[in-house]
């Protein structure tokens, strides 16, 4: 199979935005709302996105993987996989907060080389292929060069997760070292370091469906992604983006509480 990376990445683009899109049919009105199993949220919108971006993938490129969110896994052994969260911040989604986005990954042979953010509320799109830099709305952006933890922003999803999988005392020292601390989360915070707008942004809990699009977004950006053991992942469960500066100092606080 001829591989153009190129063309992976515009298609991501274009389907992220047609996704992403239909989700303002419904953002601020009305939605059907309904519970997971695991008593996550999932509505109408997240379904419906989801939907749009598979058919898009089958009939441009058939016989690619597909792992989203809602729908799971269609040929996932496929030499390319495109993995989807239609609404990545569904809670934000539902009580009318901007910060919700739609994510597509590519993974050639299992390595994310194409990933991209989308806002749609924000009209935000951040999107990167490997090798080809980060944009946003077309234009180049890079991660900030902060280079002491008392002058970086730092964010997070959810402060609560971090004392279930036994983080807090590392969360807590991150933030009595860090500037600022705000919860402006899930693949937005990403989005934020990308972009300069914010320095370090850590999930404690995540799926591969929020983490595809992040690690060739972030290090095309400049930046470091990593999960909090240091390893270049996206499928050990948690996430930290930054720039290099700043990494290993923010890994060793997590490292002293194991």
């Amino acid at each position: 199979m001829k591989i153009s990376l190129n063309e992976l990445g515009e298609a991501a683009v274009e389907f992220a935005k047609a996704g992403g899109d239909s989700t303002l049919n419904y953002f601020k009105k009305s939605f059907e709302l309904e519970r997971k199993a695991d008593q996550s949220p999932v509505t109408n919108a997240d379904r419906e996105a989801e939907m749009i971006i598979r058919k898009k993938i089958q009939d441009n490129f058939p016989g690619h993987g597909i792992i989203g969110e809602e729908f799971g896994k269609e040929n996932e052994n496929s030499e390319i996989v495109w993995v989807l969260d239609p609404i990545d911040g569904t809670k934000s989604f539902i009580h009318g907060v901007p910060f919700y986005t739609t994510l597509i990954g590519v993974l050639v042979h299992n390595r994310p080389v194409a990933g991209v953010i989308y806002a749609p509320a924000l009209g935000e799109m951040v999107s990167a292929v490997v090798g080809g830099g980060c944009f946003m709305n077309g234009e180049v952006v890079k991660v900030r060069e902060c280079n002491k933890l008392s002058d970086a922003t730092f964010l997070t999803t959810d402060v609560t997760s971090f004392e279930k999988f036994g983080l807090q005392k590392s969360m807590e020292e991150l933030i009595g070292k860090t500037r600022l601390h705000r919860t402006w989360g899930d693949a937005y915070g990403h989005m934020m370091v990308a972009t300069g707008r914010a320095d370090i942004m850590i999930d404690a809990i995540l799926h591969i469906w929020d983490a595809a699009a992040l690690m060739p977004i972030i290090t095309e950006a400049g930046g470091s992604y990593s999960d909090l053991n240091g390893n270049n992942s996206i499928e050990t469960g948690n996430a930290l983006s930054c720039n290099k500066l700043l990494k290993n100092e923010i890994l060793n606080i997590f490292d002293q509480y194991r």
